[in-house]
């Protein structure tokens, strides 16, 4: 019986990439009898990520190290959360923006930098997409409904408001999910001005822009709904896809 093939390291090339996910920041939960700091995300990520056959991994915030836990992951899927801090695109807070998180902020944007600069495969989500576009010098609007006339985007907190996109069919986002699709969103903050060598790829009915990408890479999608809260894994099987062949080609 033949044992399959392994590398120098002694792992086995048919291993399932591994797929680190950004958490929450040391968020007070209460569970049982508890209440403690709590690195945390939803579940949902990880289950998005193994259903599509990749490994997750936690990827808490750290004050260095962004080169060491790259040569850990495959691929990263930047979580949604909490508003990124104004200060890091240059603009005044809004009242309605979140209080900062400023080690998870300035840990994504140095981990989102150096995974673009290995052409790691990236899937960034709500908050994530934010971070890219930040990443790449673009800014946000702060509050969309004063920009849309309506809070359609996040209708209830705590609950995921339903809705279409429009989708570019040349485009990562559009190959792999149609012309149009339903998403689920929580968010109230959007993009403003786009960063450098991003470009637009979806946008709901009301004209916000909803999906960005960087084209020249080879998978860097910019999401701000969130699609592991929904039924279609695409974008998860994309992302891990790519993963699998960055990890056979640094490998070789």
């Amino acid at each position: 019986m033949s044992s399959p093939a392994t590398s120098v390291n002694g792992s086995s090339s048919a291993a399932k990439p591994v797929v680190g996910i950004t958490s929450y920041d040391a968020e007070r939960v209460t569970w049982g009898a508890w209440t403690e700091e709590t690195i945390m995300v939803p579940a949902a990520y990880v289950r998005a990520i193994e259903h599509a056959g990749g490994r997750p991994l936690l990827l808490p915030p750290s004050a260095d190290g962004a080169e060491q836990i790259l040569d850990l992951v495959d691929g990263i899927i930047f979580s949604g959360g909490s508003d990124l801090a104004p200060e890091e695109y240059g603009a005044e807070r809004h009242p309605e923006t979140d209080e900062p998180r400023p080690r998870r902020d300035s840990f994504e944007l140095e981990l989102l930098k150096a995974a673009l600069g290995r052409d790691m495969p990236v899937l960034a989500v709500c908050r994530g997409s934010q971070v890219l576009n930040v990443a790449r010098g673009g800014d946000l609007v702060q509050h969309l409904p004063e920009a849309v006339g309506h809070d359609e985007h996040k209708h209830t907190p705590g609950q995921f408001a339903d809705h279409h996109v429009e989708l570019e069919r040349e485009s990562r986002v559009g190959e792999l999910l149609g012309d149009r699709a339903p998403v689920k969103s929580h968010h109230h903050q959007g993009f403003g001005r786009i960063g450098d060598g991003l470009r637009e790829s979806g946008w709901a009915e009301d004209g916000t822009v909803e999906a960005l990408e960087d084209p020249t890479k080879r998978f860097a999608v910019g999401v701000l709904w969130h699609p592991e809260e929904g039924e279609d894994m695409a974008l998860f099987e994309g992302l891990v896809r790519e993963a699998r062949r960055y990890r056979e080609e640094r490998r070789n």
